[in-house]
């Protein structure tokens, strides 16, 4: 069994302390294989922000994955932006900004879809989407394939359009027939999981009836069966803050859990969302959704 722990936009600079200690707790009783830490690292890309950034992965004592955000590029120091816009990023989280874990059960992507000449927009190129794809195609059957990047590539928020990955209709199709299972990333502050094909549009109305109420906590008995059909070939892990203030749409700071193992060629994943609760300082499980599939 693997065991992932999904955190994204942490915004170093608008921390909740609280919050950030529960988190501290939660990876210490959880102990995950891998933390993926999906961009906004930052609030601003200032040195102390990426400082106490560095602390707190240091203080995670675990593997972490991470890949930039578009706070994690300077905005005001134009001069930092243009000419060494990730220096900030690769003296605290190291050099790579697309790293990759290969190890058995698991391999793991990053993608950079910042650009420093855009505020907030994300893209993916071309090389890019074929490096990813290659790579993927050539993993082993019984491993989970995971994509990471900081935009978003579907939406469940009409306001949310606009934030979504430039050359995501591409990328989703390469991706998903290439066999990735989970594509996670973060940007918008807001958690949810969705079902996705290769054969869609990327700017398709997506049907999000039940949703909400799955995200609230049901059981997956209670979720709508487009997300409990095995019958989609990817999934879409959406996470919220972590441990910012900057928390959106009464979704409180949250987490996902994934944890994946295989049976006699059947994968057995499950995906978690764990929020943060004020009032007693914890992250707790708020909701549980289990998915099966064998590998074509």
């Amino acid at each position: 069994m693997t065991r992932l722990l999904h955190l994204s936009d942490p915004h170093f600079g608008t921390e909740y302390e609280p919050a950030v200690q529960a988190l501290l707790r939660l990876v210490d009783d959880i102990q995950p294989d891998l933390v993926l830490l999906s961009g906004d690292i930052t609030q601003r890309a200032r040195r102390s922000q990426f400082a106490a950034a560095r602390r707190f992965v240091q203080a995670l004592q675990r593997p972490v994955l991470a890949v930039p955000g578009n706070h994690d590029i300077p905005l005001f120091n134009v001069l930092a932006r243009t000419m060494n816009p990730y220096g900030g990023y690769r003296r605290a989280l190291g050099p790579v900004l697309e790293p990759v874990i290969d190890i058995p059960g698991l391999l793991a992507i990053g993608v950079n879809s910042t650009r420093p000449a855009r505020h907030e927009r994300g893209e993916v190129s071309v090389a890019q989407v074929e490096r990813v794809a290659r790579r993927l195609s050539q993993a082993r059957a019984d491993c989970l394939r995971v994509v990471m990047l900081h935009h978003p590539v579907r939406a469940v928020v009409d306001s949310d359009r606009k934030n979504l990955l430039i050359g995501r209709g591409v990328a989703v199709r390469a991706w998903v027939e290439a066999g990735v299972d989970l594509i996670l990333a973060g940007h918008i502050h807001l958690p949810y999981v969705l079902p996705v094909s290769g054969v869609e549009d990327a700017d398709s109305e997506i049907d999000v009836a039940g949703l909400t109420l799955w995200e609230q906590g049901a059981g997956v008995e209670d979720a709508p069966e487009m997300m409990r059909t095995q019958a989609r070939q990817a999934w879409i892990v959406q996470a919220g803050t972590a441990v910012s203030r900057r928390v959106r749409g009464g979704a409180p700071n949250s987490v996902y859990m994934i944890e994946h193992g295989v049976e006699e060629g059947l994968h057995q994943c499950a995906i978690e969302r764990w929020d943060f609760a004020a009032d007693a300082q914890v992250f707790g499980c708020e909701s549980r959704l289990t998915l099966n599939w064998c590998r074509p």
